[in-house]
């Protein structure tokens, strides 16, 4: 079975030559995979499909829609409002928040990951308000400039609430990620969002697996026949950070 490919929190804004770099690596070895899966943030903010792309940014994203992979993108609280437009773009379709992969014998819950901060509860409230649907309309009917100031604003008041709050309420809480795994049954998780990439043991032995955000490297989750790996990578190099076995005994 060839591997399947996760990734999150790219948080393309614009053509920087690094993040360009990366995304070239990314895209080389997704050549080969089964299946890449995207669990959002792949922008820093998305304000609807008429935003305007970088063309050397939207020559890339073009990429992925030639790929022999299947492509699934998942919104994250980024880019949440990805229409069908960008998808069309990326040859991909839309997963909801929360999906149940099975693979390798093993159901992993894929998830960008926000909603399992919980003790975060100032930015569960803006997360709430944020989706509304009425905010959401009344949002896209506004004009572009409009939209692109407010995102700018919210981001930056994110980066200053963010300065100020405690590490441990804006990483997931281990009740909610207990909660989620019981009721959808799945062995593992998978998710972003929080940029602390590591693979966990939970109590119960199952396995939390979380992958980076780019900047100076990328990050990706494969999944083979045998184990899932957590791989951080470079033009230059690529180390395998974490791995866990995929087969046998939940926790092996």
């Amino acid at each position: 079975m060839a591997e399947t490919l996760i990734i999150a929190d790219l948080h393309l804004a614009r053509a920087e030559p690094r993040t360009l770099a990366l995304l070239d690596v990314f895209l080389e070895r997704a050549r080969d995979a089964e299946a890449v899966y995207i669990l959002g943030d792949l922008f820093d903010y998305w304000i609807g499909d008429d935003q305007p792309i970088d063309p050397v940014i939207a020559e890339r994203l073009e990429r992925f829609a030639d790929l022999s992979a299947s492509v699934t993108f998942q919104p994250g609280n980024r880019d949440f409002l990805v229409g069908n437009d960008l998808l069309k773009r990326l040859g991909a379709k839309q997963l909801p928040d929360q999906t149940v992969l099975e693979h390798a014998g093993r159901r992993w819950l894929l998830t960008h990951g926000d909603e399992l901060c919980i003790d975060d509860a100032a930015y569960q409230a803006m997360r709430a308000q944020l989706r509304d649907p009425a905010f959401v309309r009344d949002f896209l009917a506004r004009s572009l400039a409009e939209r692109i100031a407010i995102a700018e604003d919210l981001r930056k008041q994110s980066r200053t609430a963010s300065s100020s709050k405690p590490e441990d309420i804006m990483d997931v809480n281990a009740a909610a990620v207990d909660e989620i795994l019981e009721r959808t049954g799945a062995d593992g998780l998978i998710h972003g969002h929080t940029h602390r990439p590591a693979i966990h043991r939970l109590e119960d032995g199952r396995p939390r697996v979380v992958t980076g955000d780019w900047g100076e490297s990328g990050w990706l989750v494969a999944l083979d026949d045998d184990r899932v790996t957590l791989e951080r990578f470079t033009p230059e190099e690529r180390e395998i950070v974490a791995a866990w076995p995929t087969r046998g005994e939940v926790g092996a």
